[in-house]
């Protein structure tokens, strides 16, 4: 039988990179403080680490998915380079009020919705008592409880330092 193991989900834009909006060329990532740093602890503990991102700039034309790969790219290397990786890039290109038609639509993917975490979840053995998401916008809060995780607002600061309060916090309302 497979074993089934925690997730944890981070939000991209305001969690893992400083939000300039939009944040889709290489020369306008920044990661946030601790982010590598809390990508190391959660996989040391044998945890998926998913990144689970709203990329409306996609529907609003303002980048294409290839420049958002690139930055992905950019940020697994710099990940690699530390000893770690992200288990899984997740990301919600929809709109309803897109400019290209491709990605105008409504989805259940686009947080709210819970559809990229119920994907993760699909595509891996997760754990989902054990998992939690990490997000800076209310939005993520309500994706990570519709999908049964459980869920903490950053607000900024360093995110291994948040996500070791977050983890301390969740296990303790398990108990």
């Amino acid at each position: 039988m497979i074993q089934k193991r925690p997730a944890l989900f981070l939000d991209r834009d305001g969690v893992l990179n400083v939000d300039r909006g939009y944040v889709s060329r290489i020369e306008d990532f920044e990661w946030v403080d601790g982010a590598i740093e809390c990508v190391i602890n959660f996989k040391k503990r044998g945890w998926y680490v998913f990144v689970v991102t709203n990329q409306s700039g996609i529907a609003r034309g303002l980048y294409t998915e290839a420049d958002m790969q690139a930055l992905h790219a950019h940020m697994i290397e710099d990940l690699a380079k530390a000893g770690t990786a992200i288990d899984q890039f997740y990301f919600a290109p929809w709109h309803e009020e897109g400019e290209v038609v491709r990605y105008r639509r409504k989805s259940i993917d686009r947080k709210p919705g819970p559809g990229m975490l119920l994907q993760a979840m699909a595509d891996h053995p997760v754990n989902r008592e054990q998992s939690f998401l990490i997000g800076d916008k209310e939005t993520d809060i309500a994706a990570g409880h519709a999908a049964g995780v459980g869920a903490f607002l950053f607000r900024g600061g360093n995110l291994a330092n948040f996500a070791e309060w977050a983890l301390a916090s969740f296990e303790d309302g398990m108990r």
